[in-house]
């Protein structure tokens, strides 16, 4: 690919349809059109923020996220010539502090890595995991489950971090760096502050009522008592000290040391403003579970679509399995000459019998019997791609299949609805000179996780532990997802990275809960099949569909034509006014990096390469 869009041969007709696709992803980016740059500079102006740029094509590495100055952390790393695992941790980092909402050391994520030397991809789980005294009444009080908002804030939410276990792991694996030396750049911005963006107002707003309970959590996140204003500037000097004591003792400071007695004292007993009339649940967390903790390495998922390798996350994450179940159900539909009505039709039926399947099967390996090596088989998905028809709408909650026994156009058992996640978590991709490439999507869970923060320690813990079914989805269907002891609740984390001919193509991920899964499966068919480049396909409006009655559209898509035609397939519809917040990197031809993000969605992201260059 020598320039920014794939080439594939296309007939005429092909090509009006394309033209007409392009013009519905067009409808998601007119407003920034202007902005799209072909490079953004890595060096900004020490007394200003980075400029945020959606694109940046050039040599030496490339680096994606949600935030100019995480990226721009990354960059530097590369820079100075670490690899790829240093600075996804170096923005991982950083993304600790300019996006803390979303993810930090409090939380956890899962880390795919291509590894260039070897020619192999790996995986890093490191999902949180529940307290060792936890059963599948976690969230259940006088025989009935818990408010989802009453179990979001509380201690009882919180499962053992992951995060610092992952970076550990990773760059122990793979990385050139130490920990203390990728956390530098984090620990700078956090001490200099950062610019406040109308993004992170907002969510600040949106969570006012929460953090304001949580004297630790107000004083940091509302200066004054209010969110920081637009243009402001904030500093987290107590997570720059966290950051120095992790990068100087490891972290055993979190899972054995200081650090990790901080997090226990605040789960079991939240520091609750005396005024505050919010009831806040205790958790049950010990130092025996921070110090039992270990992240998982594991082989990834993989499948083979239209001749490229994909690779994803495997349980304890559903996101591998379920992209590439909905692949392998596509695989013998021609998508590229199929209308753009017919197109989302079969991708958006793709995706509920997928989500059938996961509900039904998707847990953590270590207590349930994961068929993953069925639920990515190809002859298990096509006994689940007969179901589709180009005139019908199947009904959700479709039952699910049975990968062990695949019936032609069957289903086993009862329907059971998909349970509820958050829709907050960040991700990014990078890649270096090497070509070694990462996909690392890392979360606290909610928008401002369990409101919760350490005293003293400058970041939010998760509400991770409420990705767990409270109760069965239905009482006559076995659910995977109950707590457990130790257990890491099921995730739709899916950083994904794609192969052509045993060489990176390209890769992609997204924040999104339950909406992880469908957007990256959109991005990977709109720039595979459809032919957009991975920019436009990163814009496109996007449509959810997790077998429930109606499909989540965005406002693009609800405002246009298609939402009519589809409706007269049987379609029904549901508005959702943003879905997702992608990032990719893509490797062209003539071996320069492409690294995309989101024009719009969540502020816009930012795209960096080392050294620009057309």
């Amino acid at each position: 690919m020598g320039s920014n869009r794939r080439k594939s041969p296309h007939s005429p007709r092909q090509r009006v349809r394309l033209r007409a696709v392009r013009a519905v992803a067009a409808l998601a980016v007119t407003a920034v059109a202007g902005a799209l740059t072909a490079a953004a500079p890595a060096h900004h102006d020490p007394g200003s923020p980075p400029a945020k740029s959606p694109l940046a094509v050039g040599y030496g590495g490339a680096v994606a996220s949600v935030d100019a100055d995480a990226t721009a952390a990354g960059i530097e790393v590369l820079r100075h010539g670490g690899n790829a695992v240093d600075a996804a941790v170096a923005t991982a980092a950083a993304l600790g502090v300019t996006e803390p909402y979303s993810s930090g050391i409090g939380g956890g994520g899962y880390f795919v890595y291509y590894d260039a030397r070897q020619h192999k991809v790996f995986t890093v789980d490191g999902r949180e995991t529940a307290p060792h005294s936890a059963t599948d009444q976690l969230f259940v009080e006088d025989g009935k489950p818990l408010a989802f908002a009453d179990a979001v804030t509380s201690g009882r939410s919180v499962g053992v971090p992951g995060t610092a276990a992952t970076w550990q792991t990773a760059l122990d694996a793979w990385g050139t760096r130490s920990l203390g030396q990728v956390l530098r750049p984090a620990e700078d911005i956090a001490r200099k502050g950062f610019t406040v963006d109308a993004t992170f107002n907002s969510q600040t707003a949106a969570n006012q009522d929460r953090f304001k309970d949580f004297p630790a959590t107000a004083a940091l996140f509302l200066p004054g008592g209010q969110p920081p204003a637009v243009g402001s500037t904030l500093r987290n000097p107590q997570l720059a000290r966290t950051y120095v004591e992790l990068g100087a003792r490891g972290i055993g400071a979190v899972y054995h040391g200081d650090i990790g007695a901080d997090i226990v004292r605040t789960v079991r007993k939240p520091p609750v403003d005396p005024a505050a009339t919010r009831v806040v649940r205790t958790g049950d967390l010990t130092t025996a579970d921070l110090a039992s903790y270990t992240a998982k390495k594991q082989p990834p998922t993989h499948t083979a679509y239209r001749g490229l390798d994909v690779y994803g996350p495997a349980p304890s994450s559903s996101g591998g399995t379920t992209v590439g179940e909905a692949l392998n159900i596509l695989e013998d539909t021609d998508l590229s000459d199929a209308s753009q009505v017919q197109y989302l039709h079969h991708y958006i039926e793709a995706s509920r019998i997928a989500f059938a399947d996961r509900g039904r099967w998707v847990g953590d390996p270590a207590f349930e019997q994961v068929p993953t090596a069925g639920l990515t088989s190809q002859a298990f998905a096509d006994s689940r791609a007969c179901l589709v028809k180009d005139d019908a709408v199947l009904t959700s909650p479709l039952a699910p299949g049975d990968p062990a026994h695949p019936a032609a156009c069957g289903g086993t058992g009862t329907a059971a609805p998909t349970t509820y996640e958050g829709e907050n978590t960040t991700h990014l991709t990078v890649a270096d000179k090497w070509g070694d490439v990462v996909a690392y999507t890392l979360t606290i869970e909610q928008t401002g996780g369990s409101a919760i923060t350490v005293p003293g320690r400058g970041f939010l813990l998760n509400n991770e532990l409420t990705d767990f079914s409270f109760v069965p989805a239905n009482p006559a269907v076995h659910d995977p997802n109950l707590p457990g002891p130790g257990k890491r609740p099921r995730s739709s984390i899916s950083p994904t990275i794609v192969l052509k001919d045993g060489r990176p193509d390209f890769a992609i991920g997204s924040p999104g809960g339950a909406t992880i899964i469908t957007t990256v499966l959109q991005v990977l068919t709109e720039h595979v099949d459809r032919g957009l480049p991975l920019l436009d396909a990163i814009a496109a409006p996007r449509a959810s569909q997790r077998n429930a009655a109606a499909t989540e559209l965005e406002p693009a898509l609800w405002d246009s034509p298609l939402k009519a035609e589809l409706e007269g397939i049987g379609h029904q519809f549901t508005q959702n006014p943003e879905i997702g917040a992608a990032t990719g990197i893509q490797r062209l031809d003539d071996g320069r990096w492409l690294a995309a993000a989101e024009p719009v969605r969540r502020g816009g992201g930012s795209a960096m390469v080392v050294r620009p260059g057309r």
